[in-house]
């Protein structure tokens, strides 16, 4: 195991030694957090009413929903329809072809946005993975479905039906693929399931356990998002804590990193990323609710550059409170390619929106 997983930079654990107290003071602290923020960020999405407050706070919004030029380091260079009513997820799969799931279908796209075909499904996907070239089925796709992963091979012809160990309280909410093993996040159960390619669960990841040092998931909402990195690790969203954690197939928590702050280098909100996915040289994209932001960090977790920023991809709102529905904005997606390129999911136009690197 490389030695920087153990490095004080990815923020090892220091807490382990502790048990309900640490919870406890760990909730204080985001109590806290998010009730700051409240009196700085709270605004009326739909812009009707203003912020309703002060000008003075409303140029403490602006501090947050505007990023130094300096930082964005991609531009949007297009954008295609997916003809749907609504969008979950995307994935971008091999030869180049992207995947997005929504109403009740997965549909397949070149970058171009041409329509390739589309892929019926019985009932409301949530999430998708599509195997690549070191898979032991190439192009695979692998379909979230509340309580059950529905699998097709890669002309789309349907497999088989994944059931072991979900269950009624299972909210599927992200899949990822590596050579021989299938993760796929439960986030009803708090929980990251490990399969074999043929659908026989194998492990269980993420159980509270105090003598591995294992605390649990923290997951407030249904952002419970999980990649396979370059280096070999599985590495899971703990929204609540604000941070990505790196475990091995077997489910030793390794070091996270990652940190609550409103400021362009953390994560804010109750649970954030809300998304992320892995650029071919290990590097994370990351994508935020409440502010809705993208960022690029590096495979070590420091923060590199801006993809797009709240002004971009929401017109500068921002939410903290997202109790009621009318004070909602849904996080977007993201895909990379091999090419480099962050694709974004864009729930509210129904679009892939395509972001790549200045210069």
């Amino acid at each position: 195991m490389e030695g920087n997983e153990r490095n004080a930079e990815e923020q090892m654990p220091a807490h382990r030694r502790t048990g309900l107290g640490s919870v406890m003071i760990g909730a204080i602290v985001a109590a806290a957090l998010v009730g700051a923020a409240w009196a700085v960020l709270r605004v009326d999405p739909s812009g009707r009413r203003g912020s309703g407050l002060s000008d003075r706070f409303d140029l403490d919004v602006e501090r947050y929903t505007t990023v130094d030029p300096k930082l964005v380091a991609y531009e949007e260079t297009g954008a295609f329809a997916t003809g749907m009513a609504e969008v979950r997820a995307i994935v971008a799969g091999p030869d180049d072809r992207v995947y997005v799931a929504g109403d009740q279908a997965v549909r397949v796209f070149d970058l171009g946005g041409k329509p390739l075909e589309a892929i019926a499904v019985d009932g409301t996907p949530q999430c998708i993975a599509v195997g690549g070239p070191e898979h032991q089925f190439p192009g695979r796709i692998y379909v979230g479905l509340g309580d059950r992963v529905e699998v097709f091979d890669a002309g789309a012809e349907p497999v088989e039906t994944w059931r072991e160990g979900l269950g009624g309280k299972s909210v599927l909410t992200s899949i990822a693929v590596a050579e021989d093993d299938v993760f796929v996040a439960d986030a009803g159960n708090r929980i990251v399931l490990r399969y074999d390619t043929r659908g026989k669960l194998i492990g269980r990841i993420g159980e509270p356990d105090p003598d591995r040092g294992i605390r649990g998931f923290f997951i407030p909402s249904p952002c419970f998002d999980v990649a396979v990195t370059p280096d070999g690790l599985l590495r899971v969203v703990n929204p609540a804590a604000r941070r990505i954690e790196a475990y091995t197939f077997d489910g030793d928590l390794l070091g996270s990193w990652g940190k609550a702050s409103a400021e362009i280098d953390g994560f804010f909100g109750c649970c954030n990323p809300a998304h992320f996915a892995v650029l071919e040289d290990g590097r994370f994209v990351t994508s935020e609710k409440g502010i809705p932001r993208i960022k690029v960090y590096s495979n070590r977790g420091q923060f590199e550059c801006v993809v797009a920023d709240p002004q971009t991809l929401a017109q500068g709102k921002v939410v903290v409170d997202e109790t009621r529905a009318e004070h909602q904005l849904k996080a977007l997606d993201v895909a990379t390619t091999r090419q480099g390129w962050i694709l974004a999911l864009d729930p509210t136009h129904r679009t892939v929106r395509i972001f790549k690197p200045k210069g």
